[in-house]
């Protein structure tokens, strides 16, 4: 048994966040050269993307439940 429940919603944010650090990290040590606007389309596509994760999670979660009693 799980000690919590997955979450994928925060899996997608995370990973978007941690795409974003990455190519930004390759520019700062000079691997390759990123504009400053780069992150924006990245992270807010990021929390749209783990946003439905989240209400798609929360969905079938609920679906599950509501079977589950009646």
């Amino acid at each position: 048994m799980p000690r919590h429940e997955f979450q994928p919603g925060k899996l997608v944010a995370g990973l978007f966040l941690a795409i974003t650090g990455a190519l930004y990290l390759g520019d700062a040590l000079g691997g390759w050269e990123l504009p400053w606007f780069v992150a924006f389309p990245l992270v807010a596509g990021g929390l749209c993307l783990a946003g439905v994760a989240g209400t798609v999670t929360y969905a079938v979660r609920r679906r599950r439940r509501s079977r589950a009693v009646g």
